[in-house]
């Protein structure tokens, strides 16, 4: 079964002034169709030919093939989670979530863009939903992906340079803020078991 590039869930230039239709011409057509396409070219000549993308998520050895699948399912998971006509504070069942989790949303998000500014390197900063059904922020490195360690991703903010070097450069910090004017709260809503 080949993984596919999935269209964006909206224009190029939907999420503009946050993110620029060059950034997601670039961080979509180009870095995310190279992780598909090398997903494909690995997953072909592997054990995991005829796999589910979880069981791989789940079970392959660090490496290119976990690295490029993980990949593709953070970044498929991260255009969900932005989204034009988005932002401010959540509302219905995650809403009342994050305040259980976190005392308020500003704690939340304070908390969060901490582990998106503080994290070193290339990865990416998640709320996730444990199995025991709490909430909690967590930072991946690379390609890692919550899925292994038996969490539940809600939303993610992609840190990897590439997600924002066009319009922000090297101030991380501005687009992590610019991210909350796009965070999609029903997506969100639907993740939460």
């Amino acid at each position: 079964m080949a993984f596919e590039l999935p269209p964006l869930p909206y224009s190029m230039d939907a999420l503009k002034p946050y993110i620029s239709a060059e950034t997601l011409e670039y961080h979509h057509g180009k870095h995310h169709a190279a992780y598909v396409k090398k997903a494909n070219d690995l997953v072909a000549k592997s054990k995991f030919a005829n796999a589910s993308l979880e069981e791989i998520l789940k079970t392959a050895e660090p490496g290119p093939l976990f690295n490029n699948v993980e990949q593709h399912y953070n970044h498929s998971f991260y255009w969900k989670t932005l989204g034009p006509k988005a932002g401010g504070e959540p509302k219905g069942p995650i809403a009342d979530a994050i305040k259980k989790a976190f005392g308020s949303f500003a704690s939340f998000k304070e908390k969060f863009s901490k582990a998106a500014d503080d994290h070193f390197g290339s990865g990416w900063a998640w709320l996730v939903q444990t199995s025991g059904g709490a909430l909690e922020v967590v930072s991946t490195h690379d390609a890692g992906c919550p899925i292994r360690q038996g969490q539940r991703p809600i939303i993610t903010c992609d840190v990897w340079e590439h997600a924002y070097y066009i319009d922000y450069r090297n101030e991380r910090p501005k687009y992590v803020e610019a991210f909350w004017n796009l965070v999609n709260w029903e997506f969100a809503n639907s993740n939460l078991k």
